[in-house]
């Protein structure tokens, strides 16, 4: 910059920088316009989900149901919440968006059928780093698929863009569900008795447990998921692991309110051996038979490609059982036949017996690829 003098003294001459740069909140990575596009454009998604007692309009502070509307006269609420974990990078990084949402209203409704309990509404929470609507849009629209499969109404949600929080293109879920049963009606283990039968009903892939396991096998072993598996050349790998949870909600739910179910447990993180006694009263055991039925073939490539020992896939994966249920043995035929009408696979998996709280597994040298017969056991 140049310097003037006059009369001795030195001065210089008007700034001429640029004004100071003016903010906004979209400057900073966040677009209002786009959240309010995104709510704009899953409204009909919410509406699709409707049942008595919602108001399923999106908008406002909060969303409304009335219990009442819904049929009940002396309810218990139920709450739950839950994720889906590291299955959604599988669904990131193959562009696998449209189920995802399945998976996290299954993970909580599958959580309160288990208390008797039917899932009344469904709110969801989707953190993103930067909006992309149309993989917002693909996500919700399998939420809305499934509220409508678990008969629950979606009333709500938050959708959160934070830039710096997540990588480019990674987002996460979180959903939160409330169901209802009548007071005395509820599932809490009091019903269960020495000489009940367990029945499994098949789960429908890995659910939404066990992924960290599944995708460092991946990246050790080199799989190829974008081509066939080795046990299907009909069906890509990938589509095999993203298999949505199924929601047993509707086949399980005349069952309960006719009084045929003493206990359900939903067969997460922890598998067979840790979910089963979490229904159990004290001093009831159940043992699982292993050979009681057939190991699912994605089941056994994880198992094969790992090595992994029978008991730890008892303790780790669903091993083909998404639900299993005590029951009377003289329900078991009646019970059975209702699931199977439901279009559910189910199998006699084992039994109630005295003993300390826990559960016991166990199979042949047949079972689960075993090189001998086993047993692995989890006490409460």
């Amino acid at each position: 910059m140049e310097i003037q003098a006059l009369n001795g003294y030195a001065f210089f001459p008007m700034s001429q920088t640029p004004p100071p740069k003016s903010y906004s909140y979209e400057s900073a990575g966040v677009s209002i316009a786009m959240g309010n596009a995104l709510v704009k454009a899953i409204g009909p998604l919410a509406k699709s989900t409707a049942r008595p007692g919602s108001t399923p309009d999106l908008g406002g502070f909060g969303g409304f149901f009335d219990p009442r509307g819904a049929g009940y006269t002396d309810p218990l609420l139920v709450a739950a919440n839950d994720g889906v974990g590291t299955k959604l990078k599988l669904a990131i990084e193959h562009d696998r968006h449209d189920t995802v949402g399945i998976d996290l209203v299954a993970m909580c409704v599958n959580d309160l059928i288990v208390q008797g309990a039917e899932p009344l509404f469904f709110l969801d929470y989707f953190a993103t780093g930067k909006l992309d609507n149309g993989v917002a849009e693909r996500v919700i629209a399998g939420i809305a698929e499934g509220c409508r499969q678990a008969g629950c109404a979606l009333i709500g949600g938050e959708t959160a863009e934070m830039p710096g929080m997540y990588a480019a293109g990674d987002y996460d879920l979180a959903g939160f569900s409330v169901g209802a049963v009548e007071r005395g009606e509820q599932l809490d283990g009091t019903k269960v008795a020495a000489g009940d039968v367990l029945l499994g009903v098949a789960s429908s892939g890995v659910h939404s447990n066990g992924y960290s396991l599944v995708r460092r096998l991946a990246a050790d072993k080199g799989w190829k998921l974008n081509r066939p598996a080795l046990f299907d050349p009909e069906r890509l790998l990938i589509d095999w692991l993203i298999e949505p949870t199924r929601i047993y909600v509707k086949p399980l739910l005349p069952l309960i309110r006719g009084g045929r179910i003493h206990a359900l447990a939903h067969i997460t993180g922890g598998g067979l051996l840790e979910n089963v006694p979490r229904v159990l009263p004290a001093g009831l055991h159940a043992r699982i038979d292993a050979d009681a039925w057939e190991q699912p073939r994605l089941m056994a490539f994880l198992q094969a490609q790992g090595n992994i020992e029978p008991g730890e896939m008892a303790r780790t994966f669903n091993c083909g059982v998404g639900m299993v249920l005590a029951v009377a043995a003289d329900e078991v035929d009646a019970v059975t036949a209702a699931l199977i009408e439901a279009n559910e696979i189910v199998h006699r998996i084992g039994a109630i017996e005295p003993g300390p709280r826990g559960c016991t597994v166990s199979g042949s040298a047949e079972a689960w690829s075993a090189r001998a017969a086993w047993e692995a056991s989890h006490l409460a």
